[in-house]
């Protein structure tokens, strides 16, 4: 059953819940003649009623035991709040445009995503106003929507992760209409739209689903406190619940795919996982929908059953984000140890010894790891977990991994939530860009980061238990403890300032810097697009890869610069970067005839001139590249 309230038309609705554990469930309607109707438990703990006389809009409340007046929570619309009645909804409602039907999909081969948060994209913090920037990202070259979460939580403001009601659309960003009119309007201008969904935990304010009973465990232990019973006693209408509610966004909304937080902290230990359970049921309704849907999973497990076919052991999952290759790069680029970065640096490098030679390999390796194979550990011990960590992806296809240099949990994470251009500087940004829209996976960007954005973005809240607000700025203090050692002043999350300076300066990205920040984006995008290797992403495997290091013009030494090709049946493209900030570095590449197609260091760019060759002929094979310098050729 699908959980919640359904209207079926003709002032007919039916509501369901699951709540074994209880004596006795009813439904309030607060329309003009309010009342009160007793559900009847059905099949091992779901309770079920249809009513006659209801319209869509009506409030209500489920009644659970007597006594208890609460919303639904499986609510789709918490206009009033999280601790108010819920408000019946009419899905078929909606008008989706003639053109929206045409609509076939995207694949996650195909896609550059952009990650935004609703409330801080735009001044006004709302659906609606994403639709007017549309235009805009599609010139940019941008093809996927990437929206953190948006079930309602406490409050106007949240990054979203502290949502209690996962069928309900915040309504201060517009509710159940303002989403479909940006995802109908995205869907006209080419862009799939895809959600951040948290199946691991659900916020500590407005969370009603704690008094029905069974939908925690104290067997596992999340950083949100207890888990969400998956596997245990009265488990099947939790799972139940999620896995509708994957459903749910994609049909009743017609969005492109998901993006499942933190997964690792979803515990489905003693049954079939719950991660192969959705997937199996996306599947049915892509058969049934004709349109391409992916699902897109945040993990640090490094383990490829996740993204491994179901018909292989899998889960089946169509990616993962890859936050070793943000790791890798972003210590190269700011030379930071502090916290998970250590296992990146220098220390780390013992590590990764060749079994024949003994050497330890250059810095620059890991960087060289991630660009060939997404994963950096695959079996070696990691300092800050104190043990081995990882398996080999090898037989996992780029298609499968997400990658990108700044994301809303690596900026946001930070004390002072600093993007990646504050903490380097402009070239340094231009060369993390390529690496990431060039490198054979499927690149990730977040909101700003194409024009240099220099707001920060915080991270912000808007409880209303003072207790409960107290608490999480204690605890970001303690988080953040290991990154800044108690030096720095973190601004308060609960602060409506913090959540004002993280709001982007959008019209910023046609002047000066910013502008030609842009047009590095949008050529290399282009380029990208024009590259054929690119569209073939599903068949480009680790062993198409091959990787070599540059070395200092005087001394021979190995620098921290590098160049990558692939070769994918003969359509070849050759990448080079120098992650020196003062040293030019020599590489031998691979012979070939090779065309420039993109140069960092163009002026258009902001930068202070083309240094690479334009060509590279058969016998010419060494290249300079200047500190900071990223560039792009196709044979």
């Amino acid at each position: 059953m699908q959980p919640g309230a359904t209207y079926l038309g003709d002032g007919r609705a039916r509501f369901t819940l699951w709540a074994p554990e209880r004596k006795n469930v009813a439904v309030r309607l607060l329309g003009p003649a309010e009342r009160l109707i007793p559900m009847e438990c059905r099949d091992h703990g779901w309770w079920w009623v249809e009513v006659d006389g209801v319209a869509a809009g009506e409030r209500y409340q489920l009644v659970i035991d007597g006594d208890k007046h609460r919303p639904d929570p499986a609510s789709q619309s918490q206009p009033d709040g999280p601790h108010e009645p819920s408000m019946l909804v009419d899905q078929c409602a909606f008008r989706w445009s003639p053109a929206e039907a045409k609509w076939a999909g995207l694949e996650l081969k195909d896609a550059v995503i952009y990650e935004i948060h609703v409330g801080s994209f735009t001044p006004e913090g709302t659906f609606d106003a994403i639709i007017p920037r549309l235009a805009s990202l599609q010139e940019l070259g941008v093809n996927c929507l990437e929206l953190m979460p948006v079930a309602h939580f406490p409050g106007e403001r949240n990054w979203g992760y502290d949502g209690v009601f996962p069928y309900a659309p915040h309504a201060a960003y517009g509710g159940v209409q303002g989403l479909k009119r940006l995802v109908d309007a995205a869907h006209v201008a080419g862009i799939a739209v895809i959600l951040d969904v948290v199946y691991n935990h659900l916020g500590p304010e407005g969370n009603y689903l704690w008094e029905l009973g069974s939908y925690f465990t104290d067997r596992y232990k999340t950083p949100w406190g207890p888990a969400v019973n998956f596997d245990g006693a009265h488990s099947d209408g939790v799972r139940a619940f999620f896995v509708e509610n994957a459903l749910y966004w994609l049909r009743d909304y017609r969005l492109d795919g998901l993006r499942l937080d933190a997964v690792h902290s979803i515990y489905s230990v003693h049954v079939r996982h719950l991660l192969a359970e959705i997937e199996e049921a996306v599947n049915g309704l892509i058969d049934d929908s004709g349109r391409s849907k992916f699902l897109v999973a945040e993990t640090d497990l490094n383990e490829p059953l996740i993204i491994t076919s179901q018909e292989g052991g899998g889960y089946g999952l169509d990616g993962q984000w890859c936050d070793e290759f943000h790791h890798a790069l972003h210590h190269l680029l700011t030379g930071e140890t502090n916290s998970y970065y250590r296992d990146f640096g220098p220390e780390a490098l013992p590590e990764f010894t060749g079994a024949e030679d003994g050497k330890i390999p250059p810095l620059i390796a890991l960087m060289a790891k991630s660009l060939r194979q997404a994963y950096v550990y695959d079996g070696q011990y990691m300092l800050s977990r104190q043990r081995k960590h990882g398996e080999s992806p090898e037989a996992h296809p780029g298609s499968q991994f997400c990658v990108f240099s700044q994301n809303h949990d690596h900026i946001g994470n930070r004390m002072r939530g600093e993007r990646l251009l504050t903490l380097t500087n402009f070239e340094a940004a231009k060369l993390a860009a390529g690496t990431v829209l060039m490198a054979p996976f499927v690149p990730l960007l977040f909101m700003g980061e194409e024009y240099g954005e220099e707001a920060p973005f915080l991270y912000f809240i808007n409880h209303s238990d003072r207790a409960l607000l107290e608490g999480v700025r204690k605890g970001r203090k303690k988080e953040f403890k290991e990154f800044y050692r108690g030096k720095a002043e973190m601004r308060d999350p609960g602060a409506v300032e913090t959540f004002e300076k993280s709001k982007l300066h959008w019209e910023s990205r046609s002047e000066g810097r910013h502008a030609q920040m842009l047009r590095f984006y949008r050529e290399c995008l282009q380029v990208r697009r024009e590259t054929p290797l690119f569209s073939r992403l599903d068949e480009v495997f680790p062993r198409h890869k091959e990787f070599g290091y540059g070395t200092h013009p005087d001394t021979g030494e190995t620098m921290r610069a590098l160049w990558l090709e692939v070769d994918l049946d003969g359509e070849r493209s050759l990448a080079v970067s120098n992650f020196e900030a003062e040293q030019p570095a020599r590489m031998e590449v691979p012979a070939g005839t090779w065309q420039l197609q993109v140069d960092s260091y163009d002026a258009s760019y902001g930068g202070p001139g083309n240094t690479l060759p334009q060509a590279l002929n058969a016998g010419e094979s060494s290249v300079t590249v200047a500190p900071l310098q990223f560039g792009f050729y196709r044979a």
